[in-house]
C-alpha cells in the first residue's frame, strides 16, 4: 500500500504537502536504496542521484533530492545493489566479440571446459551438433579461444586434428590472442596454402616436416585464410556479430565498448545494426589506419550517430606476447616451439609503414591507438610519435599505447613525456602471469607486465582492459586482476605493481572516458552527465580486495533506460519493465526524507 501511495503521490497530499517542487525540475527517475560510489573525488559517494532526459537531474541525500520528485517520477530501489557509473571500455573488439559469442566455446577453465586437444575436439563436435542447422547455413566451424599455454599437450592442434572434426566442411580456431589459429585441410584448401606458399609479410605459415602447412598460421598468415572463412556468413552474419558482441558488453556493465581494430564494412554494418534499435550501447570504432585511411578522414566524429562514432585510427605494430608473436628487444626467455636460438618476435609492419601512419593522424589532429606489446614494438612506435610531435606538435589528439605487455620503465617515462594514455592489460597477469614467468619473458621481467604501479608512480592516468574476445568482456575480473596480479596458480606477479580498488574503478570509468574524449559525458556520476549506470552485486571498495572476482554485474543503465539484468534477478522478478520495485524499507526511508526535506518546520 505504502508502494503505490508513494507513486500516486497520495502520501504527499495527504500529508498537505506539494507534489514535488514547482521551483525545481522534475526528475524521471530517483535512485536511492544502495551504495553509491561516484568515482568523483569531489564527492565519492551520495544518497541518491535524480535523472531526467537521461541525464543526471542532481545528486545528494534523498532529502536533497525530494524537491525533483513528480506525480510521474519513478523510484528505482537499489535494494543493496551497489551503484557505480557505467564502464567504459578501454580497448575491445565489439563485432569480433560477437564472433565469441556465437562460436564454440574453447577457452579453457574457469571460462570454458577445454584442457586439451581431445576435449577442444569434443567441445567442437557438440557445438556442431547443438548448432547442425546454423552450421549447415553457414557451411563453416568456427571456435573460439583455444590457448595452448592451456593445453595439456602445450602446443597448437593441428590440420589433421581438426580434419578429424571434419572434412568436408572448413573449420578454423582462433586462438585466444586472435593473432593466431588453426585451419583444417578443407580451409587450407581455399585459400591455397600448400608447401610452395611463402610467408606473408607479417605473418607466419608454420610447417611440418614435410614442408607443408601443419595449419597453424600466425599474424597476417591467420588473417588471410580467417576473412575468407568470415566471409562465407555473408552481412548476416556480421550484424549477429555486431548485435551479439553489444549485448555482450551490456551483461558486463559496458556502456560504452570499442571497436579496437574496425574497417569500413564492420563501421557500416555497426551503423545498420544500431538503426535498427540492436545496439544497446556506445560503440566508439577505430578502423585500421593502413587500410581504411580514407574512410577515417571522411568519418571521424566526436559526435554519436544512432550510438555509433569512428574515434580516430587503429595501428598494429606486432603480435601476441603469449603467442610470441610479440616484437621483444631481447630474446624470448624460453618459447615453446620450434624457434630459432634467440628469437625476438617480429613486427607485423615497417617502420616506414609506422611512420607514415602516425604523421596522418597528427597531422590531420585525429587520435591514433597503437598496439604495441614487446618492448621492440614499443620502441618503434616512441620514435615514430617523437617525429611526428616534432614536425606537427601537438594537435591535442590523445595517442593512446594499446597493451604495452612488455615495457622498460625508460619506456614508461618516453610515453609520459610523449602525453601518451596507457591502455594496459592487466588481466594478463591471471590469463597468462604463469606463462610469462616460466616462458616469454622470466620470472625477473614477468614482475612488471602491465606496469600499472610504474604509471602510477608517475602520476598518469591509464585504462584497464579486457581486449575482448581475448579475454571476455568481464569487468569484475578485470578489476580483481588489476588489484591483486593474481596468477592461475595463485601467485602474485609483481606485487609492487599492484593498485588499490578506487584507483581500478577509476581505469574503468573516468580515465577511458577521458581516454575517449568523453570525460564531460561520462565516467562519473555528477549533474550533467549521462545517466550510465552499472548495478553490482556488492560494493567493491568494501570488501576483501581477494574476492572481487565474486561480484556480479546485476544491471546495466544506459540513459535512464535499463539494457541488461542478470537472469536471477528476472526470474526473481526483482525487476519490473526498466524500474527494480520499491521494497518496504527504501519506501518508508524515502517518505522520510520527503516529510524531512519538505516540511518548513524541520
Amino acid at each position: 500500500m505504502l508502494k503505490n501511495l508513494l507513486r500516486s503521490g497520495a502520501v504527499i497530499v495527504a500529508l498537505g504537502l506539494p507534489v514535488g517542487a514547482t521551483a525545481q525540475e522534475i526528475a524521471d527517475t530517483i535512485y536511492a536504496g544502495g551504495p553509491i560510489l561516484t568515482i568523483n573525488d569531489a564527492q565519492p559517494t551520495i544518497e541518491a542521484v535524480a535523472v531526467k532526459d537521461g541525464r543526471i537531474l542532481a545528486v545528494g541525500t534523498l532529502s536533497d533530492l525530494v524537491a525533483h520528485r513528480g506525480d510521474a517520477t519513478e523510484l528505482f530501489d537499489l535494494d543493496g545493489r551497489a551503484m557505480l557509473p557505467g564502464f567504459v571500455d578501454s580497448h575491445g573488439h565489439v563485432v569480433f566479440g560477437g564472433l565469441q559469442a556465437l562460436s564454440a566455446n574453447l577457452l579453457a577453465p574457469p571460462d570454458g571446459k577445454v584442457s586439451d586437444i581431445a576435449s577442444l575436439q569434443q567441445t567442437l563436435r557438440d557445438w556442431v551438433e547443438e548448432n547442425s542447422a546454423a552450421v549447415e547455413q553457414a557451411g563453416v566451424i568456427i571456435g573460439f579461444g583455444y590457448d595452448n599455454a592451456q593445453l595439456s599437450e602445450l602446443r597448437h592442434p593441428t590440420r589433421a586434428e581438426l580434419d578429424a572434426v571434419s572434412e568436408d566442411l572448413p573449420v578454423i580456431i582462433v586462438h585466444q590472442s586472435g593473432h593466431l589459429g588453426v585451419a583444417n585441410s578443407k580451409v587450407l584448401e581455399i585459400v591455397g596454402f600448400d608447401a610452395s606458399t611463402e610467408n606473408p609479410a607479417g605473418g607466419v605459415i608454420q610447417r611440418g616436416s614435410d614442408g607443408e602447412p601443419n595449419g597453424v598460421l600466425e599474424e597476417y598468415a591467420f588473417f588471410a585464410a580467417l576473412i575468407p572463412v568470415l566471409n562465407e556468413l555473408g552481412p548476416e552474419g556480421l550484424a549477429a556479430f555486431a548485435a551479439a558482441g553489444s549485448e555482450l558488453w551490456a551483461s558486463y556493465g559496458y556502456t560504452t565498448g570499442q571497436d579496437g581494430r574496425s574497417s569500413a564494412a564492420v563501421v557500416e554494418t555497426l551503423k545498420a545494426v544500431a538503426a535498427d534499435g540492436k545496439v544497446p550501447i556506445d560503440i566508439v570504432a577505430f578502423p585500421d589506419v593502413l587500410e581504411a585511411r580514407d574512410y577515417i578522414g571522411e568519418n571521424v566524429s566526436m559526435e554519436y550517430d544512432n550510438r555509433i562514432r569512428v574515434g580516430g585510427c587503429k595501428l598494429t605494430i606486432d603480435g601476441s606476447p603469449q603467442g610470441f608473436t610479440a616484437l621483444r628487444d631481447r630474446p624470448y626467455y624460453d618459447p615453446v616451439g620450434d624457434y630459432p636460438a634467440g628469437y625476438a618476435g617480429y613486427a607485423a609492419v615497417t617502420m616506414e609503414q609506422i611512420q607514415d601512419a602516425v604523421n596522418w593522424c597528427y597531422e590531420n589532429g585525429i587520435q591514433v591507438i597503437t598496439h604495441a606489446n614487446g618492448e621492440g614494438a614499443s620502441d618503434m612506435l616512441i620514435a615514430a610519435l617523437g617525429v611526428a610531435q616534432a614536425e606537427f606538435g601537438d594537435p591535442g589528439n590523445r595517442p593512446v599505447l594499446i597493451h604495452g605487455q612488455f615495457l622498460r620503465e625508460d619506456q614508461v617515462d618516453a610515453f609520459k613525456d610523449l602525453g601518451v594514455f596507457m591502455s594496459l592489460f592487466p588481466m594478463h597477469t591471471f590469463y597468462w602471469g604463469d606463462w610469462h614467468r616460466e616462458h616469454t619473458v622470466g620470472p625477473v621481467n614477468a614482475e612488471n607486465i602491465s606496469p600499472t604501479g610504474w604509471v602510477r608512480q608517475r602520476g598518469m592516468m591509464f585504462g584497464s582492459h579486457h581486449d575482448a574476445p581475448v579475454a571476455f568482456p568481464d569487468s569484475m575480473r578485470i578489476l580483481d586482476a588489476t588489484v591483486t596480479r593474481r596468477t592461475r596458480s595463485g601467485d602474485i606477479l609483481g606485487p609492487h605493481q599492484r593498485v588499490d580498488v578506487m584507483t581500478a574503478l577509476k581505469a574503468l570509468t573516468i580515465w577511458p572516458a577521458w581516454q575517449h574524449f568523453e570525460e564531460n559525458e561520462k565516467g562519473t556520476i555528477e549533474v550533467g552527465k549521462l545517466a550510465d549506470f552499472v548495478l553490482l552485486s556488492g560494493d567493491p571498495t568494501a570488501i576483501d580486495p581477494e574476492t572481487l572476482d565474486s561480484l556480479r554485474v546485476m544491471a546495466t543503465i544506459k540513459e535512464d533506460v535499463l539494457i541488461y539484468q542478470a537472469e536471477e534477478e528476472t526470474q526473481k522478478g526483482e525487476l519490473s519493465g526498466r524500474r527494480f520495485a520499491l521494497s518496504p524499507a527504501m519506501a518508508d526511508h524515502l517518505l522520510h526524507a520527503m516529510y524531512e526535506g519538505l516540511n518548513p518546520n524541520n
